[in-house]
This record gives structure tokens, C-alpha cells and sequence, in this order.
């Protein structure tokens, strides 16, 4: 990333970073697929991420059981010289615990993950779950035990996942997650907010606020998943991407509606590679100095799509029209999935 406009960015204290980094998931692949080829494609999307100025590594304990932090440490083992910053997640896995969150779970799984990673520290280190037990039984001890870890020096920043339900989900229920996280960020006080985001996402109001002028009001980073859906928004997957199974019924005519909607943009902004690609990046990084994107991929090509797809800023007005057209991707999503509800109810 030569761009000047892409230098680093100060994601929280202690965290400083290029703005596009790797979210590092190979359990998102095919089945059935050849193993060691897969760990071959995605060591080598590693290394190109790096080629073009990636510092940002943020991956999970959850994914692919932690063979992706395994394969992670592979590549660093290989490359111990490289300033990476390395960011995992914990709450998912309970292993033989009474639940992710209890006793010394927070703890054992840190020190699982610095050994899969080849690691001594993790910058970030985020609660994936809002499930802390019933009446929140864990919460406590999770907090006092991120921030005895912080204190000590094992990772250097506290994250917390933001507000996320199903693309399809009502107001309602966005609302009732933006509650549940806005109590839990008072009590935690995170560092930085791991969400997902994209043109699906709704601007759900935080305290007054969206998610974005939020964190920026706290002095709190954000890293920003799931930009691009899983190729949904570059043309190169179908709407499945967004929708759970029991939506499926919605694809066929959503997938229409889709497709014209990306058209639109492909008329305005021109039809060459990575057109689409940059629009979605650069909307979300354009979106607060604060922002870090992770882009999902499986092998050096896609990498390379990424990074070389980020061309030039977007101009107000352009953002303007990006950002009324995922609107209308937005609303045609929710206005499906309402009568999708609606059929099921009269069945």
C-alpha cells in the first residue's frame, strides 16, 4: 500500500497499524478441499499480505478448531523478523470448562493461542460472545481477567465484539443487541471493538450515536470485518453469503435485486477490476481515522485483489453514491426478509 493517504493508523495505545489488514479464517474454505494445499494457497495469501504492508493479523481460537492460528504460527516461524501485530478472540471454545468464560478459561485458551502462534503477546485480544452465563454469572471474572492480562503484559489491548444479529433481522432486534452491547462496553471498557460491517449493516443507534462516532466520542478503535461478504459486494458471490439457511427461501428474488443494484454502481464508477472491490473497502475505511479493515481470503490472488484494488480515496460525492445504493441493498434485504416472515406466519 503506497497510497499516501493509507499510512498507518493509531488503532488504540499500543496498536499502530496499516488501515488494511488480513482477517485469517481458513475454515471459510470448501469442503471437500486438499488440506495441505489449502494451508499451502493461504501461507502463501500470508505472505503477500505482508509484500504489500500488512502488519494486521486477526484471526480466532474458534476458527478451524485453531488450526488457522496453527498455520499463522507456521508463517511466523518462518519469518520471526516480521513486526506483526497479532489479534485473536476467546469465548466461543469452552473445552472441558463450565463455559468459555469461567475460572482460568480466559487464560488457558490465551496461552493456547500465543503457543499456535508462535507468539509471546497478542496486541488484541477480544470477548467474542456476549453469553457471560446466566445472569451474566461470568462477566466479572472476565473483565478482571483481561485486564490482569493486559497489566501483565500478555496482550496489549482489551477488544469487544460489537453489535451483531443476522443481515435480516428486524429493527427490533438490532436495537436489543445495541442495548445488550452498550451495557456490556460500560462494564468491559475495551480498547477496541471487533465488528462486522458492511452495506447490510444498519446504522443502529448506540447511546445517541452510531457505531463509529461511538467509539470515536470513547477514543476506542474499530476493526471492521466481513467488508466485502464474502465476495457478495464484488459480484463474485451469491446472496447466500448474507442470509442463515432458514432464509434460503429469499435468495431467488433477492439475487436479482442484488445484481442490479451492483450494476448501478458498475454504470457510475466504470466495470475494470477491483472497481467494486475499492468502493466497498474504501467506503468502510473512509468512515473514521480510528478504522482498521481485515479482508477475508484463501490464497495469494484474492490478497492481491484486495490490496491492489484499493486505488484512490472517494471523493463526498462518490461516497454519496455508494452509499445510496447499498441503501437500497439494504432496504430491499429487510423488505424481503419481512415477507418472508409474514408467509411463514400465515403457513
Amino acid at each position: 500500500m503506497s497510497e499516501s493517504d493509507l499510512g498507518v493508523r493509531h488503532l488504540c495505545r499500543g496498536i499502530v497499524t496499516n488501515p488494511l489488514g488480513l482477517h485469517c479464517n481458513m475454515s471459510t474454505g470448501q469442503a471437500p478441499y486438499d488440506e495441505l494445499e489449502q494451508i499451502n494457497q493461504f501461507l502463501g495469501g500470508l505472505g503477500r499480505a505482508v509484500e504489500r504492508g500488512a502488519t494486521f493479523f486477526d484471526t480466532s481460537d474458534s476458527y478451524d478448531y485453531g488450526n488457522t492460528e496453527r498455520v499463522i504460527g507456521t508463517f511466523l516461524r518462518r519469518h520471526p523478523e516480521l513486526p506483526l501485530q497479532l489479534s485473536s478472540k476467546v469465548g466461543q471454545l469452552r473445552g472441558s470448562a463450565e463455559h468459555p468464560y469461567a475460572g482460568r478459561r480466559i487464560h488457558h485458551q490465551l496461552e493456547q493461542s500465543l503457543e499456535n502462534l508462535y507468539a509471546e503477546q497478542l496486541h488484541l485480544y477480544t470477548l467474542d460472545s456476549f453469553d457471560f452465563g446466566p445472569d451474566d454469572r461470568y462477566l466479572g471474572n472476565a473483565i478482571d481477567v483481561m485486564r490482569t492480562l493486559r497489566e501483565v503484559e500478555s496482550i496489549k489491548a482489551i477488544g469487544l465484539r460489537g453489535p451483531s444479529v443476522s443481515y435480516a433481522a428486524s429493527p427490533e432486534e438490532w436495537a436489543a443487541e445495541a442495548e445488550r452491547f452498550l451495557y456490556l462496553f460500560r462494564l468491559v471498557k475495551p480498547d477496541v471493538v471487533w465488528t462486522r460491517f458492511n452495506a447490510f449493516t444498519p446504522a443502529v443507534s448506540i447511546d445517541g450515536d452510531d457505531l463509529f462516532a461511538f467509539t470515536a466520542r470513547h477514543g476506542v478503535g474499530l476493526v471492521l470485518a466481513a467488508t466485502l461478504v464474502h465476495g457478495l459486494l464484488t459480484g463474485e458471490a451469491s446472496s447466500r453469503a448474507v442470509l442463515s439457511p432458514r432464509r434460503a427461501g429469499l435468495i431467488p428474488p433477492l439475487i436479482q435485486q442484488f445484481d442490479e443494484g451492483l450494476q448501478g454502481l458498475r454504470d457510475h464508477f466504470g466495470d475494470a477490476p477491483g472497481a467494486l472491490t475499492r468502493l466497498a473497502l474504501r467506503s468502510s475505511l473512509q468512515r473514521g481515522d480510528q478504522c482498521v479493515v481485515v479482508v477475508d481470503f484463501s490464497n495469494e490472488q484474492q490478497v492481491e485483489e484486495s490490496y491492489h484494488g484499493m486505488g484512490l480515496p472517494l471523493t463526498p460525492e462518490e461516497l454519496g453514491v455508494v452509499g445510496h445504493a447499498y441503501a437500497d441493498l439494504r432496504t430491499g434485504l429487510h423488505e424481503a426478509a419481512t415477507r418472508s416472515s409474514t408467509n411463514e406466519l400465515q403457513a
